[in-house]
């Protein structure tokens, strides 16, 4: 960061609608500088009263599914409707610095030129889940910056995705038919907890074979009970490019939202979200721990070693490694 803002500032930028103060604060949460990670706690801390009024969406889906274009389609629409729109676009990282390698803001020109969105890359940085690891802060910085609709856009689809879904109130699968079993190579965590699926790129051309990836996955859905018991998975059939399906996949996120108010689930879900954010920084702090002399980062080194080299079973080394952390 080139220029030291205060917490103060930040917060005015966002509260106010600065969309180059939200990208900054948003930096300062991604920075694993320890200056920085002090103030992002501040900023976060502050910002609590004014998050928790928006609908958080999750979206996944296999490659080549159109997750940009029906996320850019999909937004345009929700502005329409009055919403003020946040896109957080995950980009798969490079192995070796850990760059981003897509950069969807480049792949949704239309939807980043309207004053009522804010689209923000984010390099997943290795981490797994479909999402980066500081990604349910930056959410919580939009909230407070009054965005009312935040999509946020999984890496791709396979077996850790579902992370996403313990941070949002709405799991959406996009999925595109004609390309052979319609049900091959989804997990099924993911059908367990998927809330939509929208089948995208159902043109004239396409409409016998979407049909048919229609009943298949909803013959699936049958022999799955999903973890609201009154929601019915809808199945939606449309075309992202050709704005169709849209307005019922955005009428059926609505009525899934005021179902969850109704049966007192919403909230319920908002708490066990936080309460495994609350998990996974604990995990993360312990594990910083072992940095913070060089007497445990040398045990630390050590106990891994030891595990590496298969002499001792794993669960055994990170059992004396924290007995020696906790001084048991």
């Amino acid at each position: 960061m080139a220029k030291t803002l205060s917490t103060e500032q930040l917060i005015d930028g966002i509260r106010s609608n600065n969309t180059r103060l939200l990208g900054k604060a948003i930096s300062l949460v991604e920075s694993k500088k320890p200056e920085h990670r002090v103030q992002a706690e501040e900023l976060l801390k502050q910002l609590m009263p004014f998050t928790g009024k928006s609908v958080r969406v999750g979206i996944t889906g296999v490659p080549g599914a159109g997750k940009s274009t029906f996320i850019e389609s999909f937004g345009k629409l929700a502005i329409e409707k009055g919403n003020k729109v946040a896109v957080l676009a995950i980009d798969p990282s490079s192995s070796l610095n850990h760059g981003s390698i897509l950069g969807d803001k480049t792949r949704m020109e239309e939807l980043a030129k309207d004053p009522n969105a804010f689209i923000r890359p984010s390099p997943s940085g290795g981490f797994l889940g479909g999402i980066a690891n500081t990604t349910f802060e930056t959410m919580l910085i939009c909230e407070a910056a009054g965005y009312d609709y935040i999509l946020i856009e999984t890496v791709g689809v396979g077996q850790s995705e579902v992370m996403v879904a313990d941070i949002t109130d709405v799991f959406l699968f996009l999925k595109v038919s004609g390309t052979g079993d319609e049900l091959q190579g989804i997990k099924r965590g993911i059908m367990e907890m998927v809330d939509i699926i929208f089948i995208n790129k159902a043109d004239e051309d396409n409409n016998p074979a979407a049909k048919n990836a229609k009943l298949e996955l909803m013959r699936a859905l049958h022999f799955i009970t999903h973890k609201n018991k009154i929601w019915k998975v809808p199945v939606i059939l449309g075309s992202a490019l050709k704005k169709k399906g849209l307005e019922e996949c955005y009428e059926r996120i609505e009525d899934y939202i005021f179902q969850k108010h109704k049966d007192n689930s919403f909230e319920e879900e908002r708490h066990q979200q936080a309460e495994k954010r609350f998990d996974y920084w604990v995990k993360e702090l312990i594990l910083s721990k072992t940095r913070s002399s060089k007497e445990l980062e040398d045990a630390y080194n050590e106990h891994k070693k030891n595990a590496s080299e298969l002499a001792v079973n794993p669960i055994s080394e990170a059992k004396d490694f924290v007995k020696k952390l906790f001084n048991e």
